[in-house]
This record gives structure tokens, C-alpha cells and sequence, in this order.
């Protein structure tokens, strides 16, 4: 099987009787030994067709403290017995354009009670695209896969990996749903952009084998996705169907390769895509999770994949606009299509029965069934979970958040820094001098327009921009910062343009990130779900955002540095510009080394790992030595 290769030697643990815990997991790399191997056999043998029905299902559990009596944990453990779950994917609230992220402590405990509750060890999964951060507050911080892409160094990918995998593995998760093996050929794409490394299929596969290399020292089970590529896509799954519309040829020579190279480098899943793909399977109604023509023809039988294949999740409108009239049966046909773990159902209830039912009936085969729910248990036993399945909230503090694994994420969003345009005339900005030291509550710095940053994004509400904010002001204490939204971007319109008017350097800042189920702003709501046919503008800036931005450039183009702090792409709505600068993510490291290198206190050394059309081919950058506020020129490299 798939995990019985050992990425390292270890030791063969002492065999414990079933379900023992006598002490806490560790996150040795993971290895199916001949104990775990029986201990998996052993168990399927004495489940029942309705444990195993509910070994293939995976649920939300959203962390943070919950009393053992609060009605939200006593549904979440009457749903993982009644329905013998096998797993949970670990989510935190979210109330957009808000996501509520979790303390370590609070997650680890909770983890711990539903493992302590369960008959079985369970599987735990999260999307960790961006580290463990992106749920749980403390830990190492890194910048959108495309950022990685820019830098060009494989052996980040390789440290990101083996950090996110010891920080899951410290708080309970086993299991992260990364990396995104997708090829972003699309501009247009408004779910994967800054989630792939690249338009470049040879570097997205070796940044792919890269990070599997370092989660698997770390002992996390990784995914590629979102199979057979997304990333040649203009619409949102999450929200309606899209389309692959590549030849065969095609697929074989860029959204196919990554994948080869993540299966090659021994990934333990392949997540499929609510997309449908004409090359692969005419029927318009078979997306890629329910063709059988896609997931067992393609990767089961012709890539020769033998992992654990995962649905994405399916309670997404790309998928339940097709099974509208019966729910449960898109559980069904996922499952009959190749898929053995079926995630995140719209209605746990209806697709349990209805994959009961197939079971009964003999449309799904006894033989079929045992051969998914083998592949989870031994998946459990490689991660020793049937010795020891909880952990050690005591050593979390050791081990999630160290100043070295931090560390490296700033390096990453440093290194991947890319300046696209530059006229020579603004950039290094010079510092003047830091903010004084006051007393708490009595620090009111004067504000002038010497320099103005306009920070515009999809909500002021968010923390897009605070980081950037102070790290400006740290060296320009009375920068006028001035934060735009859609709603209001009209009204404050005059007042920016007077700033900007009145400054002599400007930094317009566009904060512009994949969000999944993010409306465009184009759409009326007479449309909404989203259509197909409509132009998917989410990732882009908004109809009186970029009306403003072209309004700022034509007041003050040639002292205008245009900032993308997320997509690339932006560019595309500003040909214009004269000053580009890219980093390629939202989050606070990216922001912090957004302001070094406008600044020159960093090399800047980053290269497009996109085509950004009319704007700047892929590879494209101009290096720049680190300068100092004196404007002394260092050549020191980060």
C-alpha cells in the first residue's frame, strides 16, 4: 500500500492492546508497520457495513472552547456516533468578511475530547494552505503558495512543509489538505490564483515535491489538488460549475505534470475538483469527483495512484446544483466514481443513508467499500493513531510558534518580493525618523501629506493593511493613511485625490486574495448564485475601487507606486502604471517585507512566476540592492 513506505528508519513501537493511549502521539514520520498493518486488517474485519459506511464520511468541526455540555459539542459527538465517523476537518468560525481564528490550547483540547470519545482513532484534517496560522493564532506565519513561486527556492517549500506538519501534528491534525498542484494558466481564475505556485508546470511539481518531502519529515499526510487542475478555470466552484477546457494534449503537458510529480514524490491523497472536463468525460452532469472516467480511469488506473483520493468538499455549489432533486446521491456516485473519502457533505444524513442503502443493495460492492475504509485505517496506523491518538497540550508551547520556524516565513515573503515596473523616480522611499515614544493614549502623531498610502480592499472593517500601516509609520510617522472599500470608496474619493494631489509619493496599495464563495461585485443580485457565463470579476478590484485607482494614477501616475498585495493581476486593470511592486499575499509578513523593500532595507530579488497579459511576462523582475536611508547602495543579500 501506499504508506508502507518509510521516509526515514524508525522504531517499530511495542504492540498495545486496541484504542490504548497510554501516552501522547508524536510526529514521527509516517510509517505503516507490520503491527499497524494487522491492527488495520483486524479492525475492518470486525466493523459493521454501518461503521464502515461512516469510516469514508469526514465532517466539519469548527475549533474553540466548547463545555462538554454545550449543545454544539453534544451534536458534534452524537454525529460522530451515530453516523461512525471517521474523521473531522478542522475549520474555525467564519462570518465574512471576518474568520474568527483559534487559540492552540483551545483546539489541542478539543481534539483530544472527540479522539477520547470516539470509538475509533479519528483522522484530523485542516486546509493549511498558508501554515497553521490560517486557523490558530501563534503560529508560524507564511505567505499565498504563489509568493513561494516568486522566490524560486524549492528548499522554502521543503522547510514550509515540515513546519506546518510539526505545528498540526502538535495541536492534533494529521492531515493537511495541501499542496494546490494547480497550474494557474488563467488569469481570469477567482478561486486558485495566489493559491498555486505558478503558470510554470516544472516548477509548480518541484515546489509540489518540495513540500511533501518536509511535511512527511514532519509526519503530516499530505493532498495534492484540486485533480485534474484547476487552475485553467474563470469561474468559482464554490459557487458554480466551472469548466476545464483543455484537449487531452493539453492536460497532458500542464495541468497533469504537477500531479504526476506530487504522486512520485509519494503524496498520501489526491483531492478531486468539482469541475467538468469535456477532454476527459462529455457528460456535462459528471464533474471530476463523480467521474468515474476522471478518478479511476485517469488517476487509479492510468497514474497509477494507489493513495486515499478525497473528494473536495461536497456541500460546494459546483457539485449540488447537480443533485438538487437528491442530495445523498451525490455521495454515491463520488464514492462509485474512485473516491474513498468523502468530504464535507451537504446533508450528513441523506448521503449516509443513501450510501447505506447503495451498500445494502449491492450497487456499491462489499470488496469496493472494504478497499477505501482499509486505505483509512492503515492511514490511521501509519500515523500510530491506534497506539496513542491524543496529544500533548503541555508541549504546544515548545513547539508551535518558535522564533526560527517564524523566522523562515520572513524570509520567504522577503525573498519573493518582485518589482514589475519601476521609473526610477520614487523608489528606495527615504525614512524620516521613527515614531517618539509617549505615554499610553497621548502618541497623536501630526499627519501630512508628504506621503499618502491608500489601502483599498474588499472590507475596512479587516485587518488588511494594519501591519502595513505600522510598519509605514514606523519609518514615516506622519504618513497620511488613508483605508478604501467599495462602499465607500466613492465618498472619500475627493478626499484622496486631494492628498494625492498634495503628496510627493503615493502608495497605492491593492489588497485582492482568492476567497472562496466570494460574489463578484458585477453580478446583480437577480443572477446570484453565480452563472457561469458571467465574467467572474472576486478577484479583481471592484467597479468604484478601480475607478478610484485609475482616478489616483492620473492625478500622480509618475510618483504612484501601485502595491499588489495578493494578486498579481492587477496590474492588468492599470496598464499605466509606472511603479509595480508584487507580493504576492495578504498576510502580515508579506505586508512587513512589502515595507522593507520600498524602503531598500531589503534586496529585492523576486521574479514573476506568472504572465501578468500586456503587462510583463513570467520571469520577469528587476533586482534591486538593498539602499539605505542615506541612499547608500549595500549588495547584502536576505
Amino acid at each position: 500500500m501506499f504508506l508502507m513506505r518509510a521516509l526515514i528508519p524508525v522504531l517499530v513501537f511495542t504492540a498495545l492492546a486496541d484504542g490504548a493511549d497510554r501516552k501522547p502521539m508524536s510526529s514521527a514520520p509516517i510509517h505503516l508497520d507490520a503491527y499497524g498493518k494487522k491492527w488495520a486488517e483486524r479492525t475492518l474485519r470486525k466493523m459493521t457495513p454501518e461503521e464502515k459506511v461512516g469510516q469514508v464520511f469526514m465532517i466539519w468541526c469548527r475549533a474553540g472552547f466548547l463545555n462538554v455540555e454545550n449543545p454544539d459539542y453534544i451534536q458534534l459527538r452524537d454525529d460522530m456516533r451515530k453516523y461512525h465517523v471517521g474523521g473531522f476537518a478542522m475549520t474555525v468560525r467564519w462570518e465574512p468578511p471576518f474568520l474568527y481564528r483559534s487559540q492552540p490550547y483551545e483546539a489541542a483540547e478539543l481534539l483530544n475530547r472527540l479522539q477520547k470519545d470516539s470509538p475509533l482513532p479519528l483522522l484530523m484534517a485542516a486546509d493549511f494552505e498558508r501554515g497553521v496560522t490560517m486557523r490558530i493564532v501563534g503560529a508560524s506565519e507564511f505567505p499565498h503558495a504563489m509568493a513561494f513561486g516568486a522566490a524560486g527556492d524549492a528548499n522554502l517549500a521543503e522547510a514550509f512543509g515540515r513546519i506546518t506538519a510539526e505545528e498540526a501534528r502538535a495541536i492534533g491534525i494529521h492531515w493537511n489538505f495541501f499542496p494546490d498542484a494547480d497550474v494557474n494558466s488563467n488569469p481570469a481564475n477567482p478561486i486558485i490564483n495566489t493559491r498555486s505556485f505558478g503558470e510554470d508546470p516544472k516548477q509548480v511539481g518541484e515546489m509540489v515535491a518540495a513540500y511533501i518531502r518536509g511535511a512527511h519529515a514532519g509526519g503530516m499526510m499530505t493532498t495534492a489538488k484540486h485533480f485534474p487542475g484547476h487552475g485553467d478555470t474563470a469561474t468559482d466552484s464554490h459557487l458554480s460549475l466551472s469548466q476545464v477546457t483543455a484537449d487531452r494534449a493539453r492536460l497532458d503537458s500542464v495541468e497533469l505534470p504537477p500531479f504526476e510529480q506530487a504522486i512520485a514524490a509519494g503524496t498520501d491523497s489526491v483531492m478531486v475538483a468539482h469541475v467538468t472536463v469535456p477532454a476527459l468525460d462529455s457528460d456535462p452532469n459528471r464533474v471530476g469527483t463523480t467521474s468515474p472516467s476522471i478518478v479511476t480511469g485517469l488517476l487509479k488506473d492510468q497514474l497509477k495512484f494507489k493513495g486515499i483520493i478525497v473528494t473536495d468538499a461536497l456541500d460546494m455549489a459546483g457539485l449540488t446544483r447537480l443533485y438538487a432533486g437528491n442530495i445523498g446521491r451525490e455521495a454515491v456516485d463520488a464514492f462509485k466514481a474512485g473516491n474513498d473519502l468523502l468530504l464535507i457533505p451537504a446533508d450528513l444524513e441523506a448521503s449516509y443513508r443513501a450510501m447505506l442503502a447503495a451498500v445494502r443493495s449491492g450497487e456499491i460492492p462489499m470488496a469496493r467499500l472494504n478497499e477505501s475504509v482499509l486505505k483509512l485505517l492503515e492511514a490511521k496506523a501509519a500515523l500510530g493513531l491506534e497506539k496513542s491518538r491524543t496529544v500533548d497540550i503541555g508541549a504546544i508551547s515548545t513547539l508551535v510558534g518558535k522564533p526560527e520556524n517564524i523566522a523562515v516565513g520572513q524570509q520567504v515573503a522577503d525573498k519573493a518580493i518582485t518589482l514589475v515596473r519601476d521609473n526610477g523616480k520614487v523608489l528606495p522611499l527615504k525614512s524620516n525618523g521613527t515614531s517618539k515614544t509617549a505615554l499610553p493614549y497621548q502618541n497623536v502623531e501630526p499627519v501630512r501629506n508628504r506621503l499618502v498610502v491608500v489601502i483599498m480592499s474588499d472590507d475596512i472593517r479587516t485587518d488588511a493593511g494594519r501591519m502595513l500601516e505600522r510598519q509605514i509609520k514606523s519609518r514615516e510617522p506622519d504618513a497620511n493613511v488613508i483605508y478604501v472599500d467599495p462602499r465607500i470608496a466613492n465618498a472619500v474619493a475627493p478626499d484622496v485625490l486631494k492628498a494625492v494631489d498634495e503628496a510627493q509619493t503615493v502608495i497605492a496599495t491593492v489588497y485582492a486574495v482568492p476567497t472562496p464563495g466570494k460574489m463578484p461585485d458585477n453580478i446583480p443580485d437577480n443572477m446570484r448564485p453565480a452563472n457561469p457565463q458571467i465574467d467572474p470579476s472576486a478577484i479583481q478590484l471592484s467597479e468604484d475601487s478601480g475607478d478610484l485607482l485609475h482616478r489616483i494614477l492620473y492625478h500622480g501616475l509618475e510618483k504612484t507606486v501601485v502595491l499588489a498585495m495578493g494578486s498579481p493581476y492587477i496590474a492588468q486593470d492599470v496598464p499605466a502604471v509606472q511603479n509595480y511592486l508584487c507580493a504576492f499575499s495578504n498576510t502580515s509578513v508579506s505586508e512587513i517585507s512589502a515595507v522593507k523593500a520600498l524602503f531598500g532595507e531589503i534586496p529585492i530579488r523576486g521574479h514573476l512566476p506568472v504572465t501578468i497579459p500586456n503587462i510583463a511576462a513570467r520571469g520577469a523582475g528587476m533586482e534591486r540592492p538593498t539602499q539605505n536611508s542615506s541612499g547608500d547602495i549595500s549588495h547584502a543579500h536576505n
